[in-house]
């Protein structure tokens, strides 16, 4: 025992490396606090760095590469002949990623001396954590232990997933092949991105959502151009349909569908559906009951604006608590409870939380809607920029979209911002950074933006809310 810790094997135990699980664990250590992680993969970084964030952007990037090759390169008079998809190649690419960041998480704990418990981890009374192994348990005793165990994808019923023809997420990353028709269930984030990569490979790819729009939480605006673009692109839509149940053989999946809201039902037809309805926290086998760790309606871990739960000394943050379920946004929530376990001052602020939708153009929101403001009675104006008039974008052939600036009327204060567009995700975090402040549309308006970029269309928003933009 480290005379650190005292009568205990650790100051800190976090449950799940995550990114906000293996991020809190290293500033933890980073402060002085001797820390463990526990890990039940192979490897560490979670579901984001194995199965989600990192090998789905992997592949969005390299069937972007092959579709500018197929369709865009001759624009710009670079003539590359017949294009040919090397599937298992790209795959390859995918897998390398993957393990090139997953190693990089084993070597930051190295370097900070977390030490990482490999198995299972759950709770066994006040203090302990058991980890079970895949020969034998150990409990290990900790001053404080952080949940971070993450989330999993939601089933629907009537869908088995079973990663070959009906498949979830992680299955979507390595199909042996392009399906001929691919059906997505779901038209958020995870579903359209998925949906894109297979799409561009050659793929006939139909989204069935339940609700009358696609990525419901965004801005109208934003939602219907979106779906616009996706649409020119090839990808179809059947909004306001429910899947009510599945049946599989040797030819693929039969579907049948009717309207959400009542009516005669349909077949569809496809080689291989992705279910990606939405994700839930995962907190099986984790012994929250026993410990006394209480959970809300939705089976999200409860916590107080310091990430405590119920039982005392037992903590938790990401996407098993409330709150968007975003890698960044749990990393966060990481650094807070470790700054907070080691007596430092510590404060996240959700009103700047991106989201953002790796597809082509990308989007990308911080702040609440344009619909959200309206129904707050929130006295606001907007400014709007096309990057058909951004000097970048029309060299880049990259001119669909546009940025949105909401500030509030009588203040200025920026109070969010929506962005389709070419680097959507990249050009957001300008307004992250004004928000965090406590920007306003004119401070952002009069920061020098350089010439040409893409972000003088970040700048031409904020004129906007004034009515003075230049270029358009």
């Amino acid at each position: 025992m480290s005379d650190k810790a005292g009568s205990f094997d650790y100051d800190v135990i976090v449950i799940g490396a995550g990114p906000g699980g293996y991020v809190c664990a290293i500033r933890a250590a980073q402060l002085g606090l001797k820390t463990a992680c526990v890990e039940s993969r192979a490897t560490l970084g979670g579901t984001c760095l194995n199965v989600g964030c990192i090998p789905s952007k992997a592949l969005l990037q390299a069937s972007e590469k092959f579709e500018e090759a197929n369709h865009a390169l001759a624009d710009f008079g670079v003539e590359v002949g017949r294009v040919k998809l090397n599937l298992p190649a790209m795959l390859g690419h995918k897998d390398r990623v993957v393990e090139a960041n997953v190693k990089g998480v084993e070597f930051l704990f190295k370097k900070n001396k977390v030490d990482w418990l490999k198995g299972h981890g759950s709770l066994k009374g006040a203090g302990q954590v058991e980890v079970k192994g895949q020969k034998d348990a150990k409990t290990y005793t900790a001053k404080h232990i952080v949940l971070a165990s993450g989330s999993t994808h939601v089933d629907l019923p009537g869908l088995t997933v079973d990663e070959k023809q009906i498949v979830s997420s992680t299955g979507a990353l390595d199909l042996a092949k392009v399906p001929k028709h691919l059906v997505v269930v779901g038209g958020g984030y995870i579903g359209l991105e998925m949906g894109s990569v297979w799409l561009r490979l050659g793929a006939k790819v139909t989204v069935v959502e339940f609700l009358d729009r696609i990525v419901p939480t965004m801005d109208g605006e934003i939602g219907k151009q979106f779906q616009r673009i996706l649409g020119k692109q090839g990808m179809t839509f059947k909004l306001g349909t429910k899947v009510t149940g599945a049946k599989t053989g040797k030819q693929g999946v039969t579907l049948t569908l009717e309207p959400a809201k009542g009516g005669e039902t349909e077949e569809l037809k496809a080689d291989v559906v992705l279910v990606a309805i939405g994700r839930k926290p995962f907190t099986d086998g984790l012994g929250l009951e026993a410990a006394g760790v209480e959970t809300d309606e939705r089976g999200r871990i409860a916590t107080d604006g310091r990430y405590r739960t119920s039982a005392e000394g037992i903590y938790a943050i990401g996407d098993a608590i409330a709150g968007p379920m975003l890698a960044h946004k749990a990393e966060e929530e990481g650094v807070a409870v470790a700054e907070s376990l080691a007596g430092l001052p510590s404060h996240v602020n959700y009103d700047t939380v991106p989201g953002i939708v790796y597809t082509w153009p990308e989007v990308a929101s911080v702040g609440p809607t344009e619909e959200e403001l309206k129904a707050q009675g929130v006295d606001y104006r907007t400014g709007k920029f096309p990057f058909t008039a951004n000097g970048r974008a029309r060299a880049a052939g990259a001119t669909d979209g546009f940025v949105k600036i909401l500030a509030d009327k009588r203040s200025d204060r920026i109070l969010a911002a929506h962005i389709i567009g070419p680097e959507a995700g990249t050009l957001i975090h300008e307004v992250v950074v004004a928000m965090e402040f406590g920007g306003s549309a004119e401070d952002l308006a009069r920061s020098f933006h350089g010439h040409p970029t893409l972000n003088e269309a970040v700048k031409e928003a904020a004129l906007a809310v004034d009515n003075r933009p230049i270029h358009i």
